[in-house]
This record gives structure tokens, C-alpha cells and sequence, in this order.
């Protein structure tokens, strides 16, 4: 591939980088007060430049007067979302919006220590190019919780020529290469932790123990998992496809089997087809496989649907603060603006 192409843009390694650090922000305000300020004295030791990018993704609490307040301080910038568009979303605009030379993605829930960023640098410093934050455990989730994650991952990575790591989340620093290339990626439907292993480079894991939630409760409930893990699949896997062909196919093998048994049982022995009762519940059954695998299909067209139509990933309300070095001051940016 050309040297002038993105994916592999050669970025010098400093002793300390420049370094945006990217946080999507839902009903958070009382976190990021406790938050901001362990932040900024951390990113303070361990680079050259820093700059936090905060994203309001159409919160309904004080997040807005928060991120308003802190980004009249240097190194803080805030954009804001014209509604919801969902986590995937902010984090795409934050990395639209970072200029670091490496970037880091975290949450605001006080869950990802800001004091792990300092190990992080030092394997960047080493050569690495994402490194990501790994949970040594997962003691803190219910079993239900557990069962459907272990086996969501096995699905993800059965067959695949890329591994989603199962108890890596959000949180990781990024080479600027790194971002690079997930910036060229130009579908919609945007499943961040699948686009983090697709794109590859050299990836060091870090084990860690999230800490409590500092306030509130989590915005993900069991169907939104259900439906987050469906958006997973069928943006990085077509085994449900084939997994419905296979049924068919089986399905249809026996069909004929069995009918070539009664057939042959009413020639030879001269047994009336019986079964009304088996009649009914052959097709119900069948038509519930029919069903269940135009259900299937249908998720896919619901994605073409989806890119085809090519929206915006986001829509910017506003955006408001100073930090690193850009061609434009964000803080007079008060014209709506669309993410690709």
C-alpha cells in the first residue's frame, strides 16, 4: 500500500505525545465533576500537549451548563449533539474532533481510572499502536449478564479473520494512524468495538478492575443490550445467513424423507395417511422457520436501508471551547454541523 496512505502514516514517537482525550457524555454532570479535575492533572504528567473533548450526546440533566462552564478552561472543548444519537456516535464525533497524536477514549462514569493513561502513554512510547483496557473480571455483572456477553463474543468470533477481544470496552489510547483509519471507514451503522479490531495494528491489552459507578445508573438495559449485540453481528458476521440456509436445507431433507416414508408405507401396507394433528403442526412448524429466517434476512436489509440512505452519523448543535491547535476557533462554532 502507498506510504501516503492513511492506514499506515508514519506519526514520530515523542517522549510524551499530544494526546485528545475523547468522552461521551449521556446525564453525567455530577460525574464529570469529579471526573474533569483527576483528569486534567493526569493528562498534564503524561504528555506534551493535551485536550478533552467533551461530547454531550443530548443529555436531559446539567451535562449542558457542565461542559459549558468547563469549556471556558484551557484544553476543554464540548460538542453538542441536536438530540440522542447513541454512544457510537459521540465517540465518532470525538474522533473526528481530536488533532492529538494519539487519542484516548474513555467513559464519564468514574468506572475507567484516569491514572491507567499513564501506562498507556508508556506502551505507546514502546511501540504499540492501540493499547485498550481489559476487565480482569466480571464479578460485578449478574450471571444473565455474563452468559449473554461470553456467548455474544463467541458468535462475534467464530470463523473470523479478526478477534474482538470479550472483556475489552471503549476504553483505549490509539495511535493517530490508528484513528486515521477509522475515520476512512465509511459505514453508519457504527459498532465501535468490532471497528477497533477490524482495523488491526499492534495492540497491547492492560488488565483492570472498573471501579463503582460514581453516581447514577447505567443507561444500557437488557433489550438495549440485546438490540446493541444484534447491530454487532450484523455488521461484522453473515453466519446468521447461513445458519438459516443450513436449517432450510436440513429442514427440507427430512420433509422429504418423511414423505417419502408415508408414501411407501401406503404403497407396501396399504396405511392410511393419518394426521390431521400432524398436518397442523408440520406447517406451523415450518412456517415458523420461514418466518424466523425472513426475520433474519430482514435485518440485513434493514442495514442496507440504513446506508443507503446515507445520513449523518451526527448532527452538532453547538461547539464551545479551545484545545489543541485547529485551522478555526470552536468557540465561535454555533452553526449546526453533520458528522459523515
Amino acid at each position: 500500500m502507498p506510504a501516503s496512505t492513511p492506514y499506515f502514516a508514519v506519526v514520530p514517537r515523542h517522549t510524551l505525545p499530544t494526546l485528545s482525550c475523547v468522552i461521551p457524555c449521556y446525564n453525567e454532570a455530577a460525574n464529570l465533576r469529579l471526573l474533569l479535575p483527576l483528569l486534567a492533572e493526569q493528562l498534564s504528567q503524561c504528555s506534551r500537549q493535551w485536550e478533552v473533548i467533551l461530547v454531550n450526546d443530548g443529555s436531559r440533566d446539567d451535562t449542558s451548563e457542565v461542559l459549558s462552564e468547563w469549556s471556558k478552561r484551557p484544553g476543554f472543548r464540548a460538542i453538542e449533539f441536536s438530540r440522542n444519537f447513541g454512544k457510537e456516535a459521540a465517540l465518532t464525533a470525538g474522533l473526528d474532533a481530536a488533532v492529538g497524536e494519539t487519542v484516548v477514549l474513555m467513559d464519564a462514569d468514574m468506572q475507567h481510572p484516569p491514572k491507567l493513561i499513564a501506562e498507556m502513554v508508556q506502551h505507546w512510547q514502546s511501540g504499540a499502536d492501540v493499547v485498550y483496557a481489559l476487565r480482569a473480571n466480571r464479578d460485578d455483572e449478574s450471571l444473565f449478564k455474563q452468559l449473554g456477553t461470553r456467548a455474544f463474543y463467541r458468535l462475534m468470533n467464530a470463523k473470523s479473520r479478526f478477534q474482538v477481544p470479550p472483556d475489552a470496552g471503549d476504553f483505549r489510547l490509539m495511535d493517530r494512524a490508528v484513528v486515521n483509519a477509522l475515520q476512512a471507514l465509511p459505514e453508519r451503522n457504527r459498532f465501535m468495538k468490532g471497528l477497533y479490531a477490524w482495523v488491526g495494528f499492534k495492540s497491547v491489552a492492560i488488565p483492570y478492575e472498573p471501579a463503582e459507578r460514581a453516581s447514577g445508573v447505567t443507561n444500557y438495559s437488557a433489550l438495549r443490550l440485546l438490540a446493541f449485540s444484534i447491530d454487532g453481528l450484523t455488521a461484522f458476521t453473515t453466519w446468521p445467513l447461513r445458519f438459516a440456509s443450513i436449517v432450510g436445507l436440513v429442514l427440507a431433507v427430512l420433509a422429504f424423507g418423511y414423505g417419502a416414508f408415508v408414501t411407501q408405507d401406503y404403497i407396501f401396507h396399504g396405511n392410511a395417511v393419518s394426521g390431521w394433528t400432524t398436518i397442523i403442526v408440520c406447517l406451523l412448524f415450518f412456517v415458523g422457520i420461514q418466518l424466523i429466517s425472513l426475520g433474519i434476512l430482514g435485518e440485513y436489509i434493514a442495514r442496507i436501508f440504513e446506508e443507503v440512505k446515507n445520513r449523518p452519523v451526527y448532527v452538532v448543535r453547538r461547539a464551545l471551547g479551545q484545545g489543541l491547535a485547529q485551522d478555526t476557533d470552536a468557540s465561535a462554532s454555533e452553526q449546526p454541523r453533520l458528522g459523515a
